[in-house]
């Protein structure tokens, strides 16, 4: 209570002195509005010419006969139970030639167990043992490179082993992109389930914005970043890049980082049918959720300069903008400008993320689109400024 009074102290104090000075007040209103404007047309830029992009794109309905085996590479530390739950639908996809290899990354539970009661069941799964050394603790990329290293077929497909394939064409719908001899990184889409909880809106709102943003970059081949989820490429294009040898000291960006710095104007593709999405379970808390985007955000700093300076703009000129309109509520001349931009800005989003959204199955949360739209770009700026100083040392 007495926070507040002191806040509104400080307002009343600002309103008077805007009333006594009304020269100044007058510059201050033209300088939140060339500042309110300027973040206004850097975020329909990246509306019109960056997000618009992805309506344009055609999904491939004909499903082309398979011409490439596949190894999916799945690395999981003490996963025994999403093992048991979601490993048959990797293994019984239909597909004609691939093998399924999971990497046992020194776990402690029963994840032992389970595999090897599915190494009985299914000849095509493979199982990679990871185990712990006192003086050499290992992360998830160090897994992840023991099972590309055991995968017998050239075009790898990962995920995790807490995901879902929509369908048993999950294989078959991402593998496709690799007809096309150019490309040697496929960028897919994994959703997270929907349960209802606040968080649960939160994560599912930025997943989809995450995606947006990245497909989009991909067909103006400027492809910057992917999900471990659910992605694609070659063994060509990995050993080539010397794995993550770069940036292997960093724990999180085996995914994003390698896409960040090895994909080019013409060797990444997207793949978004609806038969290749793969779904993940949510964190149940915003503690694990923060925990999780902590680590991701840390590999931002080593994302190419003009990638940074991408989504940098993106992050600044959203949190100006909604700022901006904020201060504008205290300016009667302005309020008006600033409502106009907002509702013009809403329009703009409705009318281009609209078929996104729909096609990402995210359609219901279009009706918190301000609201959701306020805290993605708070959580930006929030987590990339945490991102750029912590370091976290656990993959899991």
């Amino acid at each position: 209570m007495r926070l507040f009074s002191t806040s509104a102290g400080y307002i009343d104090r600002f309103l008077h002195f805007c009333v006594y000075f009304p020269d100044l007040n007058i510059q201050l209103q033209e300088v939140l509005a060339a500042l309110l404007g300027i973040s206004f047309l850097f975020q329909i830029y990246f509306l019109l010419v960056y997000h618009n992009k992805l309506n344009a794109y055609r999904i491939t309905e004909e499903l082309n006969e398979a011409q490439f085996p596949v190894s999916v590479i799945i690395s999981a530390r003490n996963e025994a139970e999403n093992l048991s739950k979601y490993l048959p639908n990797i293994l019984e996809q239909q597909y004609p030639v691939f093998e399924v290899v999971v990497i046992n990354d020194c776990s402690v539970d029963d994840s032992e167990y389970i595999l090897e009661q599915f190494e009985h069941k299914y000849s095509h799964l493979k199982v990679v043992r990871v185990t712990e050394h006192a003086k050499f603790k290992t992360g998830k990329k160090f897994a992840v490179t023991m099972g590309i290293k055991a995968a017998k077929y050239d075009h790898l497909l990962f995920t995790d082993a807490d995901c879902q394939p929509v369908s048993e064409n999950w294989i078959a719908r991402m593998a496709a992109q690799f007809q096309n001899p150019e490309h040697q990184i496929i960028l897919g889409y994994s959703p997270y389930y929907k349960t209802g909880s606040l968080v649960n809106i939160l994560i599912r709102f930025e997943t989809v914005k995450t995606a947006i943003n990245y497909f989009s970059a991909a067909l103006r081949g400027n492809a910057y970043m992917g999900v471990g989820r659910n992605m694609a490429y070659t063994k060509d294009v990995f050993f080539k890049a010397k794995g993550f040898a770069s940036h292997m000291h960093i724990m999180s960006g085996d995914d994003d980082l390698f896409v960040n710095q090895n994909a080019t104007s013409q060797n990444a593709a997207i793949e978004i049918h609806p038969d290749s999405f793969m779904y993940s379970e949510p964190k149940a808390g915003f503690g694990a959720w923060f925990r999780q985007k902590r680590r991701h955000m840390g590999a931002g700093k080593m994302y190419k300069a003009r990638h940074k300076r991408l989504l940098s703009a993106d992050a600044l000129t959203g949190l100006l903008f909604y700022g901006l309109l904020i201060v504008c509520l205290f300016f009667k001349p302005a309020v008006y400008a600033a409502a106009g931009l907002f509702g013009l800005r809403w329009l703009l989003q409705i009318l281009v993320y609209r078929k996104q959204f729909i096609r990402f199955q995210a359609k219901d949360l279009l009706w918190f689109l301000p609201l959701l739209d306020i805290v993605y770009y708070v959580y930006l700026n929030v987590f990339g400024l945490i991102g750029s100083v912590i370091k976290t040392s656990k993959w899991k």
